[in-house]
């Protein structure tokens, strides 16, 4: 006999509730897409016509001459690099020193474990402030060095509290084993938990590059040299020059020549696509792991 399904009754009330709420989350989503798809939109289109408004889901003329004046650019495709370089790099030393830290933290047997992890808090509470972190990469010879990107990054505070207090939460028995089988603290950190921890490694992973293709302030204060500028640096500089002869200018194209094609504003707008679309593409293959991230601690078993 074939068990009888359950039907879940719900009353009108709360049949009217869901619609609502669809209708509700429909326009947020809507609200967080539509800004992209219009600067898309407009990327895409013709920048004379584009001028003329009334562009709002789909270019009315498509062009790709903004973005060919991008790509074509030596500046902008150096910006690029440096900007995936410190991404690249930047996330991996972060992880790892923000983890190995967060691990030491988690072990009671740690000696001045407490001192450490207070010493640490403070951190999060009380800054020394802009000028004496200008001076103090400047006495460090960080000015106009790659190292700026990495370094002040190297330890998140907040990710350490996640990371320890989801290495806390492992089985004990884990590393009990392992120890059994001969390997220290290195051994188990490498061999055990970031297997095991690959949730909260993959979160913070996105948390830090996602913080670091994004960052231009840096740059802003330390970085003179132009082999140095990361794409956002250079993206804020583009889109504060009002002046359609200094765009073209800084990108390092005739005006005259380009003005049919291009304007400042196209440029600005292609340059934007560009800048934020590896993160938008690289978002869904940690989508898995992001949601399990998010869920760390919230159920107790």
């Amino acid at each position: 006999m074939k068990p009888k399904k359950r039907y879940s009754m719900k009353t009108r009330g709360e049949k009217i509730v869901d619609v609502i709420l669809l209708i509700v989350f429909a326009l947020i989503t809507f609200g967080f897409l539509y800004p992209f798809v219009y600067i898309l939109a407009l990327s895409f289109n013709d920048a004379a016509d584009a001028v003329q408004g009334g562009i709002y889901f789909f270019p009315r003329k498509f062009s790709i001459e903004s973005y060919k004046a991008v790509f074509k650019n030596d500046q902008l495709l150096n910006a690029y690099g440096i900007t995936i370089l410190r991404t690249l790099i930047g996330t991996f030393t972060s992880v790892l020193a923000t983890g190995m830290f967060g691990y030491g933290l988690s072990k009671s047997k740690l000696m001045f474990r407490k001192v450490y992890f207070n010493l640490a808090l403070a951190t999060m509470f009380f800054s020394g402030g802009l000028i004496p972190m200008v001076i103090l990469i400047k006495n460090l010879h960080l000015t106009n060095n790659f190292l700026v990107y990495i370094i002040p990054s190297l330890i998140s505070v907040f990710n350490m509290l996640v990371m320890k207090s989801f290495f806390q939460s492992l089985p004990p028995s884990l590393e009990e084993a392992a120890t059994v089988d001969g390997c220290n603290d290195v051994q188990c950190f490498f061999r055990i938990v970031i297997p095991s921890s690959m949730p909260v490694i993959s979160t913070i992973a996105l948390f830090n590059a996602v913080a670091q293709w994004n960052a231009w302030f840096d740059a802003y204060l330390y970085i003179t040299d132009q082999k140095l500028i990361p794409l956002q640096t250079l993206l804020q500089r583009i889109i504060n020059q009002n002046e359609a002869s200094q765009t073209m200018t800084a990108l390092g194209m005739d005006a005259a020549m380009q003005s049919m094609a291009i304007t400042p504003y196209s440029i600005q707008l292609a340059t934007m696509v560009v800048s934020i679309g590896p993160i938008v593409l690289i978002y869904p293959f940690f989508q898995k792991y992001f949601v399990k991230g998010l869920m760390i601690g919230a159920v107790k078993e």
